[in-house]
């Protein structure tokens, strides 16, 4: 695992600041001081000042499991 500082994509970007902003609105002190008062703007405002960052995990494979199972039957449209 490795802390990151740049967004790969657009999602992951509103993903963190998503998350920054819920823990905003549950009482978490802001990182930077923001004219704004709503929690989605003072996460981008954090955001862009470099203070929020996140975990990027390792890619793990997908196993799928063994199992001995009957046949599904296809049905005709």
């Amino acid at each position: 695992m490795a802390i990151e500082h740049e967004y790969d994509s657009n999602f992951r970007y509103v993903l963190v600041a998503a998350r920054r902003a819920r823990q905003l609105q549950n009482g978490a002190e802001p990182l930077v001081a923001s004219k704004s008062r709503k929690a989605c703007k003072v996460a981008q405002a954090e955001i862009a000042a470099g203070k929020i960052a996140y975990v990027k995990g390792q890619d793990t494979p997908v196993i799928k499991p063994d199992v001995d199972a009957p046949d599904i039957p296809k049905f005709a449209s």
